[in-house]
């Protein structure tokens, strides 16, 4: 796309030969030749480059366009042009926020060159901007999706914690979106503008972990034949993430126990305590409290680690949140192909909704990403999906401490729930078609929307306050 440059310079002369030249290069000019003028075309036109003379005769002068341009349109780069002699008003315009400045008199290649220069330089800034806000959409709090009573506990856990600095141990099955709560974690909390370091415990070796985490000193070992930087020092000033910390070796729990509770560490083969400013959140799918009483896992590091628990639900638990789910994977996988988003037939839908997911939100992406590459047709249907047929559902922890009637009334209390929201989402939440379309008589379907306690809400906006996945 052909850039739009608006040129403010009061000498016609000069004007018109700069207007020439830019147009030449392949930019589009517009020219005035006041700062009155220049500041009603900033108010009232988008642009991606101003270059400005820095003084204009009687009127607003270049610096007052320069605050203008500032106000009006903060990404939009400006460049001044100075008399011989006046470096020191242009050091001041970069002080105001000027990309560049060039100084009178001038030659075609300095302008080409500062010009190009600066426009490049913001267009990686925008793209930037963009990737981060793309990144805030996929991985922050807005990626996570629940409307049920469990995630939306875990939406008010986030809320509450993410501007503090304690650490949070998030704790659920393998798959059920461990890192997002991380992400989410950071994405709120006045670090975001720092890194975020993610480290799988459990996929590193015992030999490496030590080196990996607190980073080794050239000579340390065989193989060390430089410096490295460890993830605690790469975390500095932003969020370390430990996932599968309960799979760490006991020699490196201790040292991580030291890292949480005096900020200081020595690369492996270093004698210098090296401190950091690390907000830590870690993960686990194991019952550490077992590990604990086992001997596999410190005691005073899982009192360190759990000072905020955040426990996510297994998908099954959930099954009204899948449809919200598969749609949302469907709509970033389309974007991530440049095709149109492939919709959910209602066969698939209430398949989707029967399976008990074991391997959570992951299988589900797995499933509905592998179904939309494969299949022909601009709908999704059951046949696409390619299931197993379920086994045995798995009981919770939490069911089988209850009576069996108690734990079936609450398994089938979810089953009907996220059955019926799948139907009435798939007609768009007309009852009549549902009810026609399940087999149900209108007032039947009436009554148990009634008895589960469901909402239109419930099926017209599927996504919680903020929403929870993968």
């Amino acid at each position: 796309m052909t850039a739009r440059l608006l040129l403010v310079e009061d000498e016609r002369a000069i004007r018109l030969a700069l207007s020439g030249l830019l147009r030449r290069e392949g930019f589009e000019v517009d020219q005035v030749e006041d700062g009155a003028s220049a500041l009603r075309r900033l108010a009232e036109q988008a642009f991606d480059l101003v270059l400005t003379d820095l003084a204009l005769g009687d009127g607003p002068s270049g610096m007052d366009v320069l605050r203008a341009a500032r106000r009006e349109q903060p990404e939009t780069p400006v460049v001044m042009i100075t008399a011989h002699g006046s470096e020191a008003i242009a050091v001041e315009a970069m002080k105001l926020g000027a990309e560049d400045y060039v100084p009178k008199p001038f030659d075609n290649d300095e302008i080409r060159l500062v010009v190009r220069r600066a426009l490049e330089r913001t267009r990686l800034a925008r793209e930037n901007r963009w990737l981060r806000e793309r990144l805030a959409r996929e991985l922050g709090f807005e990626s996570l999706i629940g409307s049920g009573p469990s995630m939306r506990r875990v939406f008010e856990t986030i809320q509450k914690v993410a501007e503090t600095d304690l650490t949070v141990l998030v704790r659920g099955e393998s798959g059920t979106g461990k890192e997002l709560v991380a992400h989410a974690l950071h994405e709120r909390s006045a670090r975001r503008g720092g890194p975020f370091v993610a480290v799988n415990c459990a996929a590193i070796s015992r030999e490496l972990v030590e080196s990996e985490l607190f980073g080794h000193e050239k000579g340390a070992f065989t193989g060390a034949e430089a410096r490295r930087v460890g993830r605690f020092e790469a975390a500095d000033g932003g969020t370390i993430f430990l996932d599968e910390i309960g799979d760490m070796a006991p020699e490196t729990q201790a040292k991580v126990l030291r890292v949480l509770q005096e900020r200081c560490f020595e690369r492996v083969g270093g004698a210098k305590p090296l401190r950091v400013d690390v907000r830590v959140v870690a993960a686990t799918h194991r019952d550490l409290e077992r590990d604990v009483r086992d001997g596999r896992f410190r005691e005073d590091l899982y009192y360190r680690l759990r000072v905020v628990e955040i426990e996510l639900p297994p998908l099954r638990e959930r099954l009204e949140d899948v449809p919200a789910l598969a749609a949302r994977f469907l709509a970033q996988l389309a974007e991530r192909l440049g095709r149109p988003p492939k919709l959910l037939a209602p066969d698939a839908l209430a398949r989707l909704a029967a399976y008990p997911w074991p391997g959570n939100v992951r299988e589900l992406r797995n499933a509905v990403e592998r179904a939309a590459v494969l299949a022909s047709g601009d709908a999704l249907g059951a046949a696409d999906l390619a299931l197993p047929e379920p086994g045995p559902e798995p009981a919770s922890a939490a069911a089988t401490t209850l009576p069996f009637a108690e734990a079936k009334r609450l398994a089938t209390e979810r089953f009907e729930r996220a059955y019926l929201l799948t139907a009435l989402r798939a007609h768009g939440g007309n009852v009549s078609r549902t009810a026609e379309a399940i087999g149900m008589v209108r007032q039947s379907l009436q009554q148990k929307i009634r008895e589960l306690g469901l909402r239109e809400e419930d099926w017209s906006r599927p996504e919680g306050p903020a929403g929870g996945t993968s």
